[in-house]
């Protein structure tokens, strides 16, 4: 079966072609000049995914030596995402496997995060533990099979990839904060600043608005204002943000471990590209003595191949979607089973 697939749920316009269980093409068009508002701006992005999305879908046909006639299913992102930006990629998706008599899968886009790792060499194996780290969402989940589903934790504010922009923001750092909060990082001590790590009475769930909260209190209580920060101490309170992000996201995975049977570990989402991230999650699943799987930097940002993967276990499972079908730019509450 050859898969096309389409992303276009932020800022990155992807289109991805599996051909026959292989991966030919995922080719990435970021809207890099989002840097200078300090964030995406959501009209901006719509207008830029139209301009890219026909020309990518011909260089990913051409580059994995297909014809658009010889695809067999075409999947694209519904949602979450700027609804704006879904509906470019979702409608021009729709209209390509209408005009070709194709059928049609509409993607949840975490959906896709969860599975990234089927995209490795080396893939998870069922039942597995994924925890989603992006801009948006922040969800720990157990993953029994490509259709079952079951949500332990997530959180009840601020996704952890919007607290490093935020914080990054803070600390003067260009957006996207994540990579700059990272490379701050690096030349700091993460023992210098004590932040709190949440502890909800929900037993796997996230906070990071407190964290986010308590950063400022910091730099308004010592320097006065966000303007205010040498450069000299940037690290040191990059670094301890850092370390308390990564505390309250491996203190709940390590109690799933304790409490379901699992066969492996995966990480996924736009943070799980940070470096602290990845090795304190393998130390993790090194001591529980269980496979760790973490997708390839590609496919850890927003991509098609992710979303031509999980169209196709869908359309395996045997799921078949109409042309009505919507976007949507919320997570649906009832995505995932509850634990």
């Amino acid at each position: 079966m050859n898969v096309l697939g389409i992303e276009s749920s932020c800022d990155e316009t992807s289109v991805a072609v599996i051909v026959n269980d292989k991966l030919t093409s995922n080719l990435i068009s970021s809207q890099d000049f989002h840097t200078k508002y300090g964030g995406v701006v959501p009209e901006l992005s719509s207008r830029a995914h139209l301009q890219i999305v026909k020309p990518l879908v011909e260089d990913a046909l051409e580059q994995s030596n297909i014809k658009l006639n010889d695809i067999d299913l075409i999947a694209a992102t519904a949602g979450p995402g700027l609804i704006g930006a879904l509906l470019v990629g979702f409608t021009f998706a729709k209209g390509l496997a209408f005009s070709l008599n194709k059928p049609f899968i509409a993607v949840n886009h975490i959906e896709g995060h969860i599975f990234s790792g089927f995209l490795m060499d080396e893939k998870p194996v069922f039942p597995f533990l994924v925890l989603v780290v992006s801009g948006g969402h922040t969800l720990l989940l157990y993953v029994k099979s490509f259709t079952e589903i079951i949500q332990l934790g997530t959180t009840v504010d601020d996704a952890a990839g919007e607290a490093f922009d935020k914080v990054a923001k803070m600390l003067g750092f260009d957006y996207p904060g994540g990579p700059q909060i990272q490379l701050a990082a690096q030349k700091g001590n993460p023992a210098k600043i004590k932040f709190p790590v949440s502890k909800l009475s929900e037993e796997f769930n996230f906070s990071f608005s407190g964290l986010k909260t308590a950063v400022l209190r910091y730099i308004q209580k010592n320097y006065g204002g966000l303007n205010e920060v040498p450069e000299s101490d940037k690290s040191d309170i990059a670094a301890s943000f850092q370390s308390a992000v990564l505390k309250a996201l491996l203190q709940n995975t390590e109690k799933a471990l304790n409490k379901y049977e699992t066969n492996s570990i995966s990480l996924a989402g736009g943070v799980a590209a940070n470096n602290e991230l990845r090795n304190s999650m393998t130390t993790l699943a090194t001591k529980y003595s269980k496979k760790i799987v973490i997708p390839e930097l590609q496919f850890c940002g927003d991509n098609a191949a992710m979303i031509a993967f999980r169209g196709k276990t869908l359309f395996d499972a045997g799921r078949r979607d109409p042309f009505s079908v919507k976007p949507y730019p919320s997570l649906p509450k009832d995505c995932f089973q509850p634990s």
